[in-house]
């Protein structure tokens, strides 16, 4: 086609290619020049291709074949082609003139033929949006010389508008669009004029869409800084928070229109689910036996956030070298408090434990703060009161503790119990102030993950783990069972029995284990999808354990091979395992569970 033809931005952009399935025999392509890489372009973005191969949308090839005109139309300019002829005949008649009220019988149709001469490739002569914020990011092909693909227009008008809108020009959008071709010369003029608008301030927030929850609550669970400069990081932060209290099943929050003299007011709509959950759950080991555990929780107790939530155990049932572990927690959360960001709670929890070293009863108290900083960083502040009764094979002790719980979480895995990318660490440090039997010190841990896979989707993932921990100030003797630390079992080194490394502090007895004051394991893992929900899983533990330090340690490994049965929620697992070096187990060890080892 020769001359100069004019193109507004929506007949530009505003087709864009949708994906289908491949066509049946009966819709033929043909494509000018046979290019593979067009026709599988047009191929995806027909309505017909996708429509044949359905028996049961039969009765729309026919409309189907008609909005196709406009579809490959679209998906040529996306791919810089301006001058696209495409022809679509039904039997041999050109779909376009073909009436609505002739059109032919789904089961008379034999073949629909698709025709395309995508013409020649257009590059851009002129690529601009002005004005726009200095270090706004456009796309890299939207220049002079570029393929002129229409998508990069719409990436560069977004862009504009988004650096204005980050700059707090919250009503900025597009005030001209001057878009031309040039069939001569085979280029694409692509001018854009923006219109900022003014710079605003977030005005009052209102509520609507809630029943149970206070709107003061939300207002203030979402802490939007009204009076401050607008910000759609700051927009998108206030929904999160919301959102994160799992109190509503939707958020979305819409700018009004500006009050005067620069406030923009905020409508926040909100749908709250059911205020009651509740959830059982099951492992199994042939060492350590089954755990149960359930809880049950209240996401909205008094109508301002509140969850409370009730959780019981029975673990270590059948356990081959241990007694039935019974504990019963309640926790109480209230979200903005006292800022936006901070989640303060209060909890108890009373415990039975009886291990193969010793048996202890107690009870717990807390009060703990955790602030989110980012989406995947958190921290946590807390004060706790912890007490128990122990016995071992040398006495009875009582242990008070009043300790100062730090913690810090950085997770940017993409799933909570199936990774395959991204990175988990958990670090805390909790000084502890000793009474009763218990000497005063200083407790530290950290739990570090990381995930990488190849293939696409997924086929294999590597996963890796390191724990460590160390006890620093208190003797041996003297520091809370529950402080020390233990290897082997499901949660540390597979293979070997649940506990079985420990530490023997007084000498020549080699029948009193207690746990040591310093830790270390690593845990690395290949996992590979079989099947979209098979996969198998081969994998490698190890763990260390030292009475003060990391200078003299016991050690144990184990390795195995696991399936995994991907149920949408989460992979079941089931595991077999067997010691590789120590001298802590023999045979072989079996785990089933929910959700990946780490």
């Amino acid at each position: 086609m020769a001359g100069i033809r004019a193109l507004t931005l929506a007949a530009a952009l505003g087709l864009s290619a949708t994906g289908g399935a491949q066509a049946l025999d009966r819709v033929v392509f043909q494509v000018a020049g046979n290019d593979r890489d067009l026709t599988e372009t047009l191929r995806n973005a027909s309505l017909t291709a996708e429509v044949a191969e359905d028996p049961d949308r039969a009765d729309e090839l026919f409309g189907a074949a008609q909005a196709d005109y406009g579809r490959l139309i679209g998906a040529m300019y996306a791919v810089g082609r301006y001058s696209p002829v495409i022809n679509i005949t039904i039997d041999g008649r050109e779909a376009a003139s073909i009436a609505p009220l002739n059109a032919p019988r789904a089961d008379r149709i034999r073949e629909i033929r698709i025709l395309v001469d995508p013409g020649p490739e257009f590059r851009f002569s002129r690529a601009v949006v002005t004005p726009y914020v200095e270090g706004t990011e456009f796309p890299d092909g939207f220049r002079p010389g570029e393929v002129a693909e229409s998508g990069l227009i719409a990436d560069a008008a977004q862009a504009g508008v988004e650096g204005w809108r980050e700059a707090g020009h919250a009503k900025a959008d597009i005030a001209r669009e001057h878009i031309v071709a040039d069939h001569r010369r085979d280029t694409l003029l692509a001018e854009l004029s923006l219109d900022p608008g003014p710079r605003l301030r977030f005005g009052p927030m209102t509520v609507q869409g809630q029943k149970r929850m206070s709107p003061r609550r939300i207002e203030k669970i979402a802490g939007l800084p009204e009076g401050e400069v607008y910000s759609p990081e700051d927009l998108d932060t206030a929904a999160n928070r919301l959102r994160r209290t799992g109190i509503f099943s939707s958020v979305t929050m819409t700018e009004g229109n500006v009050r005067y003299p620069d406030l923009l007011p905020i409508t926040t709509t909100v749908v709250e689910q059911l205020p009651r959950r509740y959830s059982i759950g099951a492992e199994i080991s042939s060492s350590e036996g089954a755990s149960l555990t359930s809880y049950w929780m209240h996401r909205n107790l008094l109508g301002g956030g509140e969850n409370l939530r009730v959780d019981a155990a029975v673990e270590n049932i059948g356990a081959q070298n241990s007694g039935m572990d019974y504990s019963l927690g309640v926790t109480l959360e209230r979200p903005a408090t006292p800022d936006a960001d901070t989640t303060a709670g209060v909890n108890a929890e009373i415990f039975h434990r009886e291990e193969e070293d010793f048996t202890s009863d107690g009870f717990e108290l807390g009060l703990s703060f955790n602030r989110i900083i980012t989406d995947q960083l958190s921290t946590s502040l807390g004060i706790t009161y912890r007490q128990s009764d122990v016995k071992d094979d040398l006495g009875e002790y009582t242990f008070k503790t009043l300790s100062l719980p730090l913690g810090v979480v950085w997770d940017s895995r993409d799933n909570d119990l199936d990774a395959t990318e991204g990175f988990y660490a958990n670090a805390s440090a909790e000084p502890f102030a000793g009474a009763g039997d218990a000497d005063s010190g200083f407790r530290t841990t950290i739990d570090a993950r990381g995930y990488y896979s190849l293939g696409t989707p997924r086929k294999v993932t590597f996963a890796g783990r390191v724990q460590a921990g160390q006890v620093f100030g208190a003797d041996l003797l003297n520091t809370p069972r529950d402080y020390l630390f233990y290897s082997g079992g499901g949660g540390t080194v597979r293979g070997q029995p649940y506990q079985s490394l420990g530490v023997y502090p007084i000498a020549g007895d080699d029948d009193y284990k207690i746990g040591g004051a310093a830790f270390l394991a690593a845990s690395v893992e290949a996992r590979v999808m079989v099947t979209k929900n098979i996969g198998v899983v081969g994998f490698f533990d190890a763990g260390q354990v030292g009475a003060n330090d990391f200078s003299d340690m016991s050690e144990q490994s184990g390795a195995g091979l696991g399936l995994r049965y991907n149920t949408g929620v989460g992979p079941i697992r089931f595991d077999v395992a067997s010691p590789v070096s120590g001298d802590t187990g023999e045979g072989v060890q079996i785990y089933v569970g929910i959700g990946q080892a780490f």
